[in-house]
């Protein structure tokens, strides 16, 4: 329980940092974009959060229908990182994860478990990352998913007003 509450502050910490975004292209293996910037409030209830209404973090929801998934990619300590490399170049991880056209919003190695990734899915290309990870990654790694949501605004408000 302990390791799982130190894994979250990271897992914040690391969210936090990330200043600019990586996309991956069917042509290019990595292209480098900036930040998104917020756009117009959208029209459709799918873009709210659960609750309904503006997002709690008081930025512009995205009028894409993407969300954030965090994936954790645990490694597997009963490997060394080169056993761990080699299989997953044989299942082909590193050509199929992230699929062309998703974009990395931050990639970090985490001492002692692994790799975090947050990713901008559109929602009907959820099943594709999932097959990836599935078909490339399963052996050299443990994988976790989480729905992620972008809370610093929120948490610099906060901390500016004294948590008022």
């Amino acid at each position: 329980m302990l390791r799982k509450r130190i894994c979250h502050g990271f897992i914040f910490a690391a969210l936090f940092s990330c200043g600019s975004a990586l996309t991956w292209g069917a042509d290019l293996p990595v292209t480098v974009a900036a930040a998104p910037t917020p756009g117009p409030a959208p029209t459709s209830a799918s873009a709210q959060n659960p609750a309904g209404g503006a997002p709690a973090n008081g930025a512009a929801p995205s009028a894409d229908d993407t969300f954030l998934l965090t994936i954790f990619l645990k490694h597997d300590e009963s490997k060394p990182l080169p056993k761990i490399n080699e299989q997953l170049r044989e299942q082909g991880f590193f050509k199929a994860f992230p699929p062309p056209g998703i974009e990395v919003v931050s990639w970090y190695v985490m001492m002692g478990v692994g790799q975090v990734v947050t990713l901008r899915v559109p929602a009907s290309r959820l099943r594709e990352v999932n097959r990836a990870i599935e078909n490339t990654a399963w052996g050299g790694y443990r994988t976790e998913f989480y729905p992620t949501y972008d809370y610093k605004a929120a948490a610099e408000q906060l901390r500016a007003s004294g948590g008022k």
